[in-house]
């Protein structure tokens, strides 16, 4: 796969398969994606002489290159110029410091050794396993369709919304009871959800996921060899979905 802008599709692109071709008979690539332009705040491509240019080390400095690269993403859309816009970026790393924050959550309030979910699943459990599943069919689709600011869009809401505005908070009350059991099988869940919820997200925040997958219970030496997460049937439960989300309302 060439991922290039549109700009230089006849001066490389075309002579680079062409030349591939000539030399060893097949093309170099299967696939070309396109992408548009990064223009500056004002919609004007970035150059030397307008000195408008943005250095991304200086970016990745102030706000991290997960930020960054996260903000380059969620504004993308196939052969679609897009304005660079720092405070995007700021924005971008709150959602570092949600899934941080979520993270040192559950690490503060983890008793269990190994990853897994249990048994006997509440409702809410039930509610968040099938958002999840639905994510990862759909993103894996997004993927696979190169539509990556959509994939990107996706995961961000359903870790803010979903994850850590929602069942984090309905957890809370069972981490603090008295019942062992229903605290342990939160415990399970909040994990598990956040693990196959950093694999989704890895390929565009690489850093902080690996850097809390690696504090967390898990099988392997690195996030970035792990299995792409598969929608799982038996995590499908539509009909505890749909009185959750009635109850929500």
């Amino acid at each position: 796969v060439l991922v290039t802008a549109y700009d230089i599709i006849f001066f490389w692109v075309a002579r680079m398969i062409f030349s591939g071709c000539a030399h060893t008979g097949k093309p170099p690539f299967h696939t070309v994606f396109i992408h548009g332009l990064v223009r500056d705040d004002k919609g004007r491509k970035m150059s030397k002489s307008l000195g408008n240019g943005i250095d991304p080390l200086e970016m990745a400095e102030q706000y991290g290159a997960d930020a960054l690269r996260f903000n380059l993403v969620t504004g993308n859309s196939p052969g679609n110029d897009m304005r660079f816009l720092p405070d995007r970026c700021e924005a971008m790393r709150n959602f570092a410091n949600k899934i941080w924050n979520a993270s040192r959550f559950l690490m503060m309030n983890l008793t269990i050794e190994k990853n897994g979910l249990p048994e006997k699943l509440e409702l809410e459990d039930k509610w968040i396993l099938t958002r999840l599943n639905t994510l990862i069919g759909e993103m894996t689709d997004n993927m696979e369709k190169y539509e990556l600011g959509v994939a990107a869009q996706k995961v961000y809401d359903f870790i803010w919304g979903d994850y850590c505005d929602w069942y984090i908070e309905l957890t809370k009350a069972r981490l603090q009871g008295t019942d062992e059991d229903s605290k342990t099988r939160a415990q399970q869940v909040l994990l598990y959800v956040l693990t196959e919820t950093l694999k989704l997200l890895h390929p565009f925040m690489p850093f902080i996921t690996e850097e809390i997958w690696q504090a967390l219970p898990h099988e392997g030496d690195f996030l970035m060899l792990q299995t792409w997460p598969a929608v799982s049937k038996e995590l499908a439960f539509p009909e505890d979905e749909a009185t959750m989300e009635s109850i929500m309302e």
